[in-house]
């Protein structure tokens, strides 16, 4: 047989793209030939995130293998001040951080990575008094997200200083309610390239007319244009109506202002709101709500949404009103739907009918999914990749599944069993045998061509309130 040492790298590389993240590990450690070839090539670690704590650990040899991976993504657990400079020496092409329970007040460091545009700050002990730190990357940062951080500066200061991020296109905050901010109207007007916003809605019981609408000069400059074509200028009936025409479109313009985000996540939402308030997210295409309470209030406020927004390609739902109370205004330009809430069997028949192309499907439902998977393969032909729990799915239903002809990726999210019976707190986050036997013969009937995935691996730069 042909040894490793005399196979072209490039081989061994393509080989390498397969593995997980945890197998590329391993076989790092096989031998010095792998290792070597491993570490030099920065394709095979591209998109790989090293979380580490305590950074008086680890010793030269480790930090001269991280650097010659040119990691660009690092999550510091616990990390101090001393750390970013460490950091910054050692990676210094770092993109992408994630800071938590960060323990000083201090976080100037930042200033050291010239190439960091992804900052995730999380659970952070003490409090940051204000986010002057966020200046030297206000031309570097697209992304930034604070979740569960004590701020004891004002909301006013606190919005400034995230404006003046102007390359910003996604903006996470979650907080437990104490940060007080009317309307989101200064900060959107100000960041022009946002396109993913995550909000915690938990302090508001009702949005504002102007809560989305972003501050705009088009009634300025109609104003002025108004000056510029007046009657004296442009004398004649005609010549007055085109004015008042163009007019008029100006002042429409400025009051139907729209933004350019595209993906919504709104957290422990339980607000009232009107059509009107929802007017700015006209380019919306994805929205994901996270109720605030599993028994909701007498009012669907999810109605309103997806009335006022008919063209949304993805939704995502997870608690709140049963969907009996909002399926028939799901639009029809869904192509991507999860649900995480109360669903019976007759509700995917509505679901399937209002939503004749749909894709993507993650089907959560608070009951026994067992009544509900049969109905897939009928009433969704078209899902291309699709979420469900398989426990209390008998087997016929689970391998009816090959009948969806144009699925590729099938997710279990529920891959654990309880060895003991007398010992329910025993879990064991593995598939079954009799679940490894159903994948393998539901991959036998639809010709290896669906993926099988039991086991999903968040990006570790994301929060946990998602």
């Amino acid at each position: 047989m042909t040894s490793a040492l005399q196979l072209p790298y490039e081989l061994w590389l393509q080989v390498f793209s397969f593995l997980s993240w945890k197998d590329k590990l391993s076989m790092r450690c096989t031998c010095s030939h792998f290792k070597r070839l491993m570490d030099e090539s920065r394709p095979v670690w591209r998109g790989f995130s090293v979380v580490l704590k305590d950074l008086s650990r680890y010793n030269r040899p480790f930090w001269r293998s991280l650097a010659r991976r040119q990691l660009t993504s690092v999550y510091l657990r616990a990390g101090k001040k001393r750390d970013l400079k460490l950091l910054s020496v050692w990676l210094p092409l770092l993109e992408a951080l994630r800071l938590d329970n960060w323990r000083g007040n201090d976080v100037q460091g930042l200033k050291r990575f010239h190439f960091l545009n992804r900052l995730t700050l999380t659970a952070c002990s003490t409090p940051l008094v204000n986010l002057e730190f966020l200046h030297p990357l206000s031309h570097q940062l697209t992304q930034l997200s604070l979740c569960n951080v004590q701020l004891t500066c004002p909301a006013s200061q606190l919005l400034a200083s995230i404006s003046q991020l102007t390359r910003l296109g996604s903006l996470l905050l979650h907080h437990d309610g104490s940060l007080a901010i009317p309307t989101l109207r200064g900060v959107l007007s100000q960041l022009v390239n946002l396109r993913f916003l995550s909000w915690t809605m938990i302090n508001y019981k009702k949005l504002s007319q102007d809560f989305f609408r972003p501050a705009t000069g088009a009634a300025c400059h109609s104003g002025s244009l108004s000056k510029t074509l007046s009657p004296r200028m442009l004398p004649g009936r005609r010549t007055m109506a085109a004015h008042c025409s163009l007019r008029d479109g100006l002042n429409a313009e400025a009051g139907d202002a729209s933004l350019s985000l595209s993906d919504l996540q709104l957290l422990n939402y339980d607000a009232a709101v009107t059509q009107e308030v929802l007017q700015p997210l006209a380019n919306l295409r994805s929205l994901s709500v996270f109720h605030l309470y599993s028994v909701p209030g007498p009012t669907c406020h999810l109605q309103t949404w997806l009335t006022s927004l008919q063209q949304l390609c993805s939704l995502s739902v997870h608690g709140g009103h049963p969907l009996v109370a909002y399926a028939d205004f799901l639009p029809s330009s869904l192509l991507s739907l999860t649900l995480c809430v109360d669903l019976q069997p007759e509700d995917l028949h509505v679901v399937s009918f209002r939503t004749p192309n749909l894709q993507h499907l993650h089907l959560e439902p608070w009951s026994s999914s067992s009544n509900l998977v049969r109905l897939l393969p009928q009433l969704f032909p078209c899902l291309k990749t699709l979420a469900i729990r398989h426990h209390h799915v008998s087997d016929e239903d689970f391998l009816g599944l090959h009948q969806l002809q144009h699925l590729n990726t099938l997710e279990i999210l529920d891959s654990f069993y309880r060895p003991d019976p007398n010992d329910p707190s025993l879990v064991v986050y593995k598939p079954t045998p009799r679940l490894l036997q159903l994948i393998s013969d539901l991959q036998k009937l639809t010709n290896h061509k669906v993926r099988v995935i039991t086991s999903s691996h968040r990006d570790a730069l994301t929060c946990a309130c998602i």
